[in-house]
Order: C-alpha cells, then structure tokens, then sequence
C-alpha cells in the first residue's frame, strides 16, 4: 500500500494539471463534438465571466431548527486511503451514516474512495475545487469553483451534491447566490468544528464533546487535518448515546427540520418593552400561594447542557409533572431547539434575564434592557409568547427594581420559598431531597437548576415520589397563581 507521504506528493504533482484533466473528464460525456470545438468549448467555458445571480441566495445553515433528538455528522475534505478506510470502518462500527464534503480535486485525483463513501451509505456534499478561501475571490470564480466541483462530483460518482460548505465553513452573501446558481439548496456551517486535541484529559474531552451534542446540531471534523480522527467519533459516538441522541443524515436532519419564524411574526413578541414610567407601576410578587390544596410548583433555573435539560425533561415526562422553567437567554441563544423542546414539553418558560447580572448592580435601564433582549430571545427560539413570568437572578429584588421589571412587561416575579440550595455542588442527591421535603407545604414553590453537573437530576425523581407519597401534586406556576 502507497504510504502517506507517497499519496500526498503525487496529489501535489497531480494537482498542477489536474484542473485540466477536469475540464477534459466534463467533456467525456457522450459529447458528438470533435475535439477541437470540445476543447475550444471547454476553454471558454472555464474562462467565460458568470453574471451574478439574481435569485434568491441558497439557504445558510449551521444547525437545523428541529425538537427531534437528532444531529448530523460532517467531514471536510478526503484524507488518504488508510486514512479514510480506518474513519469508514469507526463510522460502520457505531452505525453512523455521514455527510462528506468533498472538493472536486481531491475526487478526481482518487475517485475511488469517493466511490468507496458513497457504497458504506454515506452522502457527498460540495467542498468547492480546490478548497480556495471563498471570502478573497470574485462572483465569477466563486461560482466556477462549485460549478466545477460539482461536475467532477457527478462525473465519477454520480451524484449531483445538494449542499455546499466552504473548507472553513464560513460563507458571505455570493457563495450563497453562487451556491443557489448552481442548483444547490443550501450553504452548511456548523454547530461545532472539532479541532485537534492537546492536552485535554479524557474527561475534559467527553465534557467538551457533550457541551455541543444538541438537537438539530451539524458537528464537521477535517479528515486531513484531524489528526485524532477515529477516537473523536468514538467521544461523540458515546457522547450522544449519553444524552440521547442519534445521528442522521444531513439531508434527512434537514428535510425534517422546520422553518421558523422571525421574531416580529411571533404573537407576543412585544410583550416587553422599555418603559421609564416605573414609579407608580403595579406588580405581583409571589414566592408561595396559600392554597387549600396539596400541590407546588416545581422551577428550575438558569441554562444547561442538552444532556442535563432532557434529562430533567425526561424525568418530568415520566412522572407526569409539569413544571416552570426560568431561562436564562445567553445560553438559549446559542441553543434555541432545546428552548422549544421545554416549551413543546408543556412546561412554563419564563425569563431570567438575558446576562444574569444582579439587579442591584444595574440601572434601570439596564435592568429593562437585559428583559427585554430575553424576552426576545426566548420568544423567537420557542416561536410563541412565554408565560410572562420573571425571577431575578437570586430571587433578590426590591420594591423599585419589582416596579422597573413589571413596567417592562414582566407583572408577575416569582421567588420561591423552598431553596434545597442544589447549584452547590458538593450537596449530595439525599441532602437535596431532605431539604425539600422539609422545606416544602402546600403552596410551595420550590427552586431548582438546570446547570450541569448538579446532584438535581439524581434528586429529582427521589423527591417526586416522596412528595407524591405525602399526597402532594405539582402543578406550573401559572397555574398556582391562576387558582
């Protein structure tokens, strides 16, 4: 077998004639031409300057919007043979069906192992010709290096790619016209680009991989510069499997994904605003209802990882509980589908602000300012109005800071009146559960996190059930207050 170093100088040699051999393979179609008009065609084909389009531009997309607990799989580029064999056979042994995006050279050079992806079940996407930084070109050249991509693409393998993705993922306005220009539906970024590793621990690894394994997430890894290829899906194999998830297709991540709205055609999507007259503003504070009944309300608070959220998720959904969740929009921001999928679940979403900065720390403005871009935020990624209902970060407010929250649209602030105090980490699950069952009576309002790496999730079904067995009943926020 040729070694490494051997394949990658005859890819360099290849290279300096290659373009012309993938002018010439274009022309070997069936063509009834003779070869001078062949190639006289060819040659101005290649030369010819491309018009910009006028159409609407491919879609950008570096995640699918999407509830299902699915994510796709990418690769850049098309390492040598021994290289992609061990990465096929890693993909094979974990049932994982990927997306690789090629460049066009590379293809013609060892057609073969394109064909070789193709046959394991995987799909091909366009990496562009020569895998050129896509911002330094023109229109034309941006447009003849996906259009020739393409070509080679289809002539070796047979498949004509639907997507597109630049070699550093990055695109502007004319790779997305020239994309749409050569038939192509859309232009793939990514949710994380996973890089070689240093000196991570394996511990460090897993932790980093989980952080980014969400639904609808598109991870990329470059065959040729990933030098710890085959053990990274390994991490992201059982990663996933942690939380969940399974890995799809990227055609079929994104035909199943949704469209969503934008935000200005979103009922509710005014609700909050910036409103300097605060002094004579009236606003509800509740921290437990007094009520006949036995029932309280579970809350959780601030941001976390897919893995924690739908764990939580998950065990409210197997108790029949429905809870309140206070978001945190920094972090929704950066993960709006886990967002929807608290919404979808029939949980309460409220606001926590956007930075979860202490109120006594900001002006008033600032602290309106802050709700609203969280009100925004939250609102686009669930797609519908959220409960309306606020905590402030550590359940501290005064009377003026109550009047500026509601002023902005938030008339109900809910603290709590039974704190396990479960953001620390050293309290263990019993200590979590014992300080909710002591603290908690009809009315409660009980808080919780959803931060990672709490004991919470060991707690929370222990607590459940004992509060069950009690004869308690849990109910959402705003359905305590509505009562």
């Amino acid at each position: 077998m040729e070694s490494k170093i051997a394949t990658r100088l005859r890819g360099k040699m290849a290279q300096a004639i290659c373009l012309a051999l993938v002018v010439a393979l274009l022309s070997a179609c069936g063509s009834n031409e003779s070869k001078h008009d062949s190639k006289a065609n060819e040659q101005s084909a290649v030369q010819e300057t491309i018009v910009k389009y006028t159409g609407d531009p491919s879609k950008a997309i570096p995640y699918v919007y999407t509830t299902k607990r699915e994510l796709a799989l990418t690769f850049n580029g098309m390492g040598d043979s021994g290289t992609m064999d061990k990465l096929l056979d890693q993909l094979d042994t974990y049932q994982i069906k990927a997306t690789f995006f090629l460049t066009g050279m590379r293809v013609a050079e060892e057609p073969g192992i394109a064909q070789d992806i193709l046959l394991r079940g995987h799909e091909i996407g366009n990496n562009t010709l020569n895998g050129y930084d896509m911002s330094k070109l023109s229109y034309d050249q941006i447009y003849k290096e996906i259009h020739l991509a393409n070509e080679v693409i289809e002539k070796e393998t047979g498949v004509t790619p639907r997507y597109i993705r630049t070699a550093s993922g990055d695109y502007n306005d004319d790779v997305r016209l020239a994309a749409a220009h050569n038939g192509l539906s859309a232009v793939i970024s990514y949710s994380l680009f996973l890089h070689n590793w240093q000196d991570e621990t394996e511990i460090q690894k897993k932790n980093y991989i989980r952080k980014y394994i969400n639904r609808g997430g598109i991870i990329s890894l470059d065959t040729e510069e990933n030098q710890q290829i085959t053990e990274s899906i390994s991490l992201i194999a059982e990663a996933a499997k942690d939380v969940g998830y399974s890995f799809v297709p990227l055609s079929q991540l994104v035909s199943e994904g949704g469209e969503r709205k934008r935000l200005e055609e979103i009922e509710g999507y005014d609700a909050a605003g910036i409103n300097a007259d605060y002094t004579s503003t009236k606003y509800t504070l509740i921290d437990r209802k007094e009520t006949g009944r036995k029932e309280v309300a579970l809350t959780f608070d601030d941001w976390g990882t897919d893995y924690t959220i739908t764990k939580i998720v998950d065990i409210l959904d197997k108790y029949g509980v429905k809870a309140s969740f206070f978001l945190r929009a920094d972090g929704v921001e950066k993960n709006p589908n886990l967002a929807r999928s608290i919404a979808e679940a029939g949980h309460d979403v409220g606001n926590h602000t956007y930075s979860h900065s202490e109120l006594n720390d900001l002006s008033a403005l600032q602290i309106q300012s802050d709700i609203v871009k969280a009100h925004k935020v939250i609102t686009e990624a669930i797609q519908e109005k959220p409960a309306m209902i606020f905590r402030p970060p550590t359940g501290a407010v005064t009377d003026e800071q109550a009047q500026i929250i509601s002023a902005a649209g938030y008339h109900l602030i809910v603290d709590f009146d039974a704190d396990p105090n479960d953001w620390n980490r050293s309290r263990t699950a019993d200590q979590i559960v014992a300080a909710i069952m002591e603290q908690s009576k009809s009315g409660s309002i009980i808080l919780l996190h959803m931060l990672d790496d709490l004991h919470t999730i060991e707690a929370l079904p222990i607590a459940i059930e004992k509060l069950e067995a009690k004869g308690y009943s849990f109910v959402r926020v705003s359905d305590l207050i509505k009562e």
